[in-house]
């Protein structure tokens, strides 16, 4: 089972975790998923907008689409389906399939992050 970790993390802290989760991966030869750091949950919801994560919620739903199929799923206008599909696609949330379908290449999706107070 493929699955990815949408996190909130500074720069140093996600190095640190980065490195540390490939050298288990790498003792231990199983696999421990994708992760997606983002430096603040603003960084993030500008890249995972509300169309993006239908876009991505609709390709898991349905299985691989061609880009009109996925617009007519969404009830949305192909260029700009094809826009966040390319976003998408830049930071491996969705892929394509070697007939060119749209599609989401893992099973499972989790975003965790934390908002602590600074007191």
């Amino acid at each position: 089972m493929r699955t990815a970790s949408i996190r909130i993390r500074k720069g140093d802290e996600s190095l640190k975790v980065v490195r540390a989760g490939f050298l288990s991966a790498w003792k231990g030869g199983k696999y421990k998923g994708e992760h997606f750091d983002f430096e603040s949950p603003a960084a993030l919801f500008r890249v995972l907008t509300p169309k993006r994560w239908e876009l991505i919620e609709c390709l898991q739903n349905t299985g691989p689409l061609g880009v009109r199929a996925l617009a007519r799923a969404l009830g949305r206008d192909v260029k700009r389906v094809h826009e966040d599909a390319a976003a998408m696609i830049e930071i491996g949330m969705v892929g394509k399939t070697e007939d060119g379908k749209l599609t989401v290449p893992f099973d499972e999706i989790r975003a965790d992050f934390v908002m602590k107070s600074a007191a």
